[in-house]
């Protein structure tokens, strides 16, 4: 069986992707103080900025703690193949979270000019996502394989998807990805591991879902 490393088939793809040009190459700078429309940002948003999942919070590894890198601008790698059209024209802000071993996390926050952007950004973020399989399995060498984990009660909402990847050589992952909306707040939250959906901690990463949208206000 092959050893699990860091780098597994999701985040090895999507860098292929980015490095062909197939995907995001450029998000929106998060210095030019823009929003989608080219209108200047609120003011309020550096004083009202969303607060971002402790590492603590992740879904409990069995055999590693959680670390928490810093809040950054712009928008993960891990989340340009399957999400980057629509996160191309937001500022963007995200923290990556790491173990020992193979599994990590991410968090992305978004915050528009009003609730209806939001809204509308969150629905496009779900269609997107949930349409990426289909892109994966254009290529002769990857399976790819949906799930829909459903809604949260939380705010404005949350949906809970998950994606499985599987290579002709026999290399596997699997992600869990939650978008969820307060106000004119988005935040996208992944967890990712070599595994399957059997290895998934849905109900724990639900439970981080949850918590993630409660510290958006």
């Amino acid at each position: 069986m092959p050893k699990r490393t860091r780098a597994g088939v999701l985040t090895a793809l999507i860098a292929a992707c980015l490095a062909a040009g197939s995907a995001v190459t450029a998000t929106a700078s998060p210095t030019t103080g823009a929003t989608a429309a080219g209108a200047p940002a609120p003011a309020a948003k550096a004083s009202a900025a969303p607060k971002f999942l402790s590492a603590s919070q992740l879904p409990p590894h069995p055999s590693s703690s959680w670390r928490a890198g810093k809040v950054t601008d712009g928008v993960p790698e891990e989340f340009q193949y399957c999400l980057g059209d629509a996160l191309l024209a937001y500022d963007a802000r995200h923290r990556v979270f790491r173990t020992d071993l193979e599994t990590s996390a991410r968090q992305l926050t978004i915050v528009v000019g009003s609730a209806a952007k939001a809204k509308a950004l969150a629905a496009r973020l779900n269609k997107d996502y949930r349409k990426c399989a289909a892109r994966i399995d254009a290529d002769p060498d990857l399976k790819a394989q949906y799930r829909d984990y459903g809604s949260l009660p939380v705010e404005e909402g949350a949906r809970v998807h998950g994606l499985h990847v599987r290579t002709s050589w026999g290399a596997m992952d699997v992600q869990l990805l939650s978008v969820g909306r307060d106000g004119r707040t988005v935040t996208v939250v992944d967890w990712a591991q070599m595994g399957d959906f059997e290895s998934a901690p849905v109900k724990a990463f639900k439970k981080t879902t949850t918590t993630a949208v409660n510290k958006l206000h």
